[in-house]
């Protein structure tokens, strides 16, 4: 198994882990993910609690195939939300 692999610009080599998904439980919405990504991987969505009967807003992954595996979304989540995973060739 072959995996993806990237120069730095100092010529180090570097393997990419690309965005699987948001942990639901463990997100509290902040939004900080949704600011640090570029590539608009990330969305708001709602999740309806119908014990409680309230909605909350958490991330979710919107479009992962547009993921560039830099993992600022990771930095920037306080919750440590996220699963990565370097990507096969």
């Amino acid at each position: 198994m072959a995996l993806l692999t990237g120069i730095t610009k100092g010529g180090a080599s570097w393997t990419p882990t690309f965005v699987e998904a948001i942990d639901p439980e463990s997100c509290i919405g902040c939004g900080r993910c949704f600011k640090s990504c570029s590539r608009t991987v990330l969305a708001p969505t709602e999740i309806e609690d119908e014990e409680n009967d309230t909605i909350s807003m958490v991330m979710d992954v919107a479009d992962a195939d547009d993921c560039i595996g830099c993992a600022g979304c990771a930095v920037a989540c306080p919750k440590d939300c996220f699963t990565f995973a370097p990507m096969e060739v």
